[in-house]
């Protein structure tokens, strides 16, 4: 393809970062099904372990399968480097073990994925390492939690599952005044809604389970680098010396002498996901870049569908309260204006919506909702073509205190919709009647 040329996203969505296969003229990218690779000579097999020369060695360090999903992500972000891992926790786990050790401090959003806070809160505890969360609305929540010992800053851009929009642009500053990277799951919004780099952050990762893959068939996770953080500027150079110093755990390398502006996702690389075994399967590789390839039809039709849901639950005499920043009622509806690709002349703002059902026992009611719905699919999981719904609180986030379910905005009679791209009649109407059901 034309290096000189600014390809639109469906293009690179499509292209990026794969070729023809130069052995057999293949035109789909390749599933290399291969735990390791040939070397053409003892000196070329130290070359690569000396990481002198760019090659594969074995499939837990590298494949060329994963490696078009690498760029291909690489390329949507608008990033300098990609790493896949074997899901998203495992994503985020290598992107921020990758600059942590025991006795840091994380500062995270407060509205993350029950997942997330488990992995941040609990997991990480475990390695010495200690994480603040905080309410995510007012950024100086952010400065205000910062310790002499934090190494990053953490948050969603929408969240899961209270779907509030992060704002990015003043965290991120606030991050690098303190020398900070500033680290962001774009999971819910996909790049085609959004790209965090844009508005300031330093690594983005990826659940690819979700939009990306699409259709709730695959794991995968994806870590991307900006290229942009100065890991050797001071206050930096003096918080993240190991991304300075010979590396102890592979060879002595310097990894941002040596790779410079990708030095930080070789150090990823080498060092956490080489070493935890988090890979990504050529086989996994190859189902996410087909979903990859229709992302930015996908995402059309679900913000499409997810607005006029929105709409209608809005308007639902049965229905107490709807939280979906695309409607122009919600207050975080100007930021995702500002932050995310337009859709129809408003934000898109993905596909995740929550409400609670007007009822005595609204959190019964929403059990009973769930129970009635005829191709509504309960299950855990979002991003998938088809609709999704699943009640938070005794779910994804049940091992939360009270406290902690109410720091994360999620209500005892909290229902969450993942919203497919099926007809939109249809999913108005299995929504309608599970309603009437639910109430009656």
């Amino acid at each position: 393809m034309a290096q000189d040329r600014d390809y639109g996203f469906g293009t690179r969505a499509i292209h990026a970062g794969a070729i023809p296969d130069p052995v057999t003229g293949a035109r789909a990218t390749p599933i290399h099904q291969t735990t390791s690779f040939v070397f053409d000579s003892a000196e070329h097999a130290a070359s690569l372990f000396n990481l002198q020369t760019f090659g594969n060695v074995y499939s837990r360090i590298s494949n060329p399968t994963v490696a078009v999903l690498e760029e291909r992500v690489a390329a949507l972000e608008g990033g300098r480097a990609a790493l896949a891992c074997a899901t998203g926790m495992a994503a985020q786990m290598t992107a921020l073990l990758a600059i942590l050790k025991a006795g840091d401090h994380i500062v995270a959003a407060s509205t993350l994925y029950g997942g997330t806070i488990g992995q941040l809160g609990i997991g990480f505890s475990r390695l010495g390492i200690e994480t603040t969360f905080v309410d995510p609305r007012d950024p100086d929540n952010f400065r205000r939690a910062i310790r002499p010992t934090t190494r990053a800053l953490y948050g969603e851009t929408l969240g899961n599952p209270r779907v509030n929009v992060f704002d990015i642009e003043p965290v991120a500053a606030i991050a690098h005044e303190h020398g900070l990277p500033l680290v962001i799951d774009n999971t819910v919004a996909s790049p085609y809604l959004c790209n965090p780099f844009a508005f300031g952050a330093d690594i983005v990762v990826h659940s690819a389970t979700k939009y990306l893959g699409g259709h709730g068939t695959t794991m995968a996770g994806v870590v991307v680098e900006s290229g942009k953080f100065d890991w050797s500027a001071s206050p930096a150079r003096e918080k993240f010396p190991e991304m300075l110093e010979p590396s102890k755990a592979y060879h002595g390398v310097k990894f941002h002498e040596t790779f410079g502006d990708f030095g930080y996702t070789m150090k990823a690389r080498m060092e956490i996901n080489r070493t935890f075994g988090g890979s990504l399967s050529p086989l996994n590789a190859w189902l996410i870049l087909q979903g990859i390839e229709t992302l930015h039809l996908r995402m059309q039709a679900h913000c499409r569908n997810a607005l006029r849901v929105a709409q209608f639950l809005s308007d639902h005499p049965l229905v107490g309260w709807v939280n979906y920043p695309g409607l122009a009622s919600s207050p975080d509806h100007a930021l995702a204006a500002r932050q995310f690709r337009a859709i129809d002349g408003g934000p898109g703002c993905s596909g995740i919506l929550t409400f609670g059902i007007r009822a005595a026992d609204p959190a019964k009611a929403g059990e009973r909702f769930i129970d009635a719905c005829e191709f509504l699919s309960h299950l855990a999981n979002i991003g998938d073509a088809k609709t999704l719904v699943i009640h938070p609180a005794s779910t994804t986030h049940r091992q939360l205190s009270e406290d902690e379910l109410e720091r994360a905005g999620v209500s005892a009679d909290m229902v969450r919709l993942s919203v497919g791209i099926e007809d939109i009649d249809d999913i108005l109407w299995d929504v309608d009647q599970a309603l009437r059901a639910a109430v009656a």
